[in-house]
């Protein structure tokens, strides 16, 4: 989710940052819909996330602040950061056609 402050990704970056398999993170991301921490949008076959906006739940975008803000100093988070740049400089279509290639 702290991936998603401040922007849209497609499921295939965020597999790309996240390093599990499309279908795991497809499901998680699906289960944060459901709780309406985050919208999803399709546009033909890409899906795209961004954090819930005015459609989600209030205590949820407080609780979401709090823990963007609680992580922001964590090294992980920071080291996601810098490999989401790089990721964000990748057409979405070479990371896709990148993981179905992938026989991990």
């Amino acid at each position: 989710m702290a991936a998603l402050h401040g922007r849209e990704l497609c499921l295939c970056q965020i597999v790309e940052l996240v390093g599990l398999a499309t279908s795991t993170v497809s499901r998680h991301m699906s289960i944060l819909e459901q709780a309406r921490l985050v919208d999803a949008r399709k546009d033909g076959r890409w899906t795209y996330f961004r954090l819930a906006g005015e459609q989600g739940r209030p205590e949820a975008g407080a609780a979401a602040e709090l823990v963007s803000r609680s992580l922001a100093r964590d090294s992980q988070v920071r080291a996601d950061s810098v490999r989401l740049k790089q990721i964000l400089g990748t057409n979405p279509e070479e990371l896709c056609r990148r993981q179905s290639e992938c026989k991990c």
